[in-house]
């Protein structure tokens, strides 16, 4: 499993319902994608869940490189980089995945949580908490999905979880879920990924 992100910081004063309505336009066409476990389209407000932000920022969790790199250099990512410019794209590598107490249930919420790991902490052991991190949440109520996956470059563990009600009790960066595609999810490895 690879992870991967782009964040699209948009002003102050950006209409996020162009966002909205981008989204309602163009979600459906990664819910037939090959090699992606899931894509969630997540927009942060100004103000809303206390973002200090608008931004635009789709979370993926890819079954394979040869989709994820489909989608990048294959021309699908190119109508963004059109509308808005090239972003950066982060990319992790998967520790965990775990479908959630309510995966049959629509997503409504995200939030993302990074950890940087500590300089000389044993890795095999801090990957596994992460990996027992990911159960946790997934044993929540109201979480669709559960994943942790690190940046060896910046040396980041990164969280995430998918909701299916707008108030999780974690910390965190929380987003709203405009579309989930899931054409592969039931394909993401579950537990932990070494």
């Amino acid at each position: 499993m690879h992870a991967m992100q782009y964040e699209l910081t948009l002003p102050a004063d950006y209409d996020m319902d162009v966002i909205r309505a981008r989204v309602a336009r163009i979600g459906h066409l990664l819910d037939d994608w090959a090699g992606l476990g899931s894509k969630a389209y997540l927009m942060r407000e100004r103000g809303v869940h206390g973002s200090p932000v608008n931004q635009y920022a789709p979370f993926y969790l890819w079954n394979t490189v040869e989709g994820m790199n489909s989608f990048l250099f294959g021309g699908a990512f190119q109508g963004l980089v059109d509308d808005f410019g090239r972003p950066e794209v982060r990319q992790w590598t998967g520790v965990a995945f775990e479908e959630g107490a309510a995966a049959g249930s629509s997503a409504v919420t995200a939030v993302r949580r990074g950890e940087q790991v500590p300089a000389g902490a044993q890795l095999s052991g801090l990957l596994q908490e992460a990996a027992r991190e990911s159960g946790r949440l997934a044993a929540q109520d109201g979480v669709v999905l559960a994943a942790a996956a690190v940046d060896t470059r910046r040396w980041e563990v990164v969280h995430f979880s998918l909701w299916d009600h707008d108030a999780p009790k974690e910390p965190g960066d929380v987003f709203q879920v405009l579309h989930l595609s899931a054409p592969g999810r039931h394909a993401l490895p579950r537990g932990r990924q070494w």
